[in-house]
């Protein structure tokens, strides 16, 4: 994925050659871990070191479906701006920084990647909206996404208390860089908005409700969505749930 990056920056990728874009319906994965149905994810608790392993693997397994989610964001959908391409492979580009931080921290509690089972909801996602960039810009980066970022307050607490200083930091890494990934959702999905002459925040609780998309539910962390570009109007109404 570095290489990507580097190949695009030296100006090596054309974004606007069509001949390759053929949709991806599942992309490569390694033979583990083992896919299962969410339910079927075994509880992650700190407080013992096979959970608080079993914790960061399951970070790391999001960031994995992470740079696959980017990487398709920017091969699925033609006709952008430029730009948007340039999102969305430096979004790809730090998701894998991220897999490495973790997929490395995994190592020193004794485990690596592959060692717990893991569901696909994410990649599920991405099939789900794989028609349109303007509902896939809504429901992945603003909806999942923006769940990782309320997540993460909780998720340091139980690390802090588990005296994983190490995991705190990288954690610390992933929000910062996680609020400019759904700020870059956030962008794309109000430029599609307007470009269709469509009011986005009564399209995006529309999108919610159409797609099924997975619950919202508190305690959610305004500060970080706020960043992200969340509208003052939202973070009410979001309050109000």
């Amino acid at each position: 994925m570095h290489t990507l990056q580097a190949d695009w920056l030296a100006g090596m990728v054309d974004p606007a050659r069509e001949a390759a874009r053929k949709p991806i319906d599942q992309p490569g994965r390694p033979p583990k871990p083992e896919p299962v149905p969410p339910q079927k994810v075994p509880r992650r608790r700190a407080d013992t070191l096979p959970g608080r392993a079993a914790l960061v693997h399951a970070l790391a397994h999001i960031e994995f479906n992470a740079i696959n989610l980017a990487l398709d964001a920017a091969h699925r959908f033609a006709g952008m701006p430029v730009a948007y391409y340039a999102d969305w492979l430096k979004v790809a580009d730090e998701e894998a920084l991220h897999f490495d931080l973790l997929n490395t921290h995994l190592a020193t509690l004794g485990y690596v990647y592959g060692d717990f089972p893991a569901h696909n909801g994410l990649w599920d996602m991405a099939l789900k909206t794989a028609h349109d960039p303007l509902v896939r810009m809504a429901l992945v980066p603003r909806v999942l996404e923006a769940r990782g970022l309320d997540a993460t307050p909780l998720i340091v607490d139980k690390l802090r208390a588990a005296n994983d200083l190490a995991m705190v930091e990288i954690l610390a890494v992933i929000e910062r860089d996680e609020i400019g990934h759904v700020a870059i959702g956030s962008h794309w999905f109000g430029w599609l908005c307007a470009a269709r002459g469509l009011e986005p925040e009564t399209t995006f609780r529309q999108l919610l409700v159409d797609y099924d998309a997975p619950p919202l539910k508190p305690p959610f962390n305004l500060a970080a969505r706020r960043a992200a570009g969340f509208s003052e109007s939202e973070l009410d109404w979001l309050n109000e749930l």
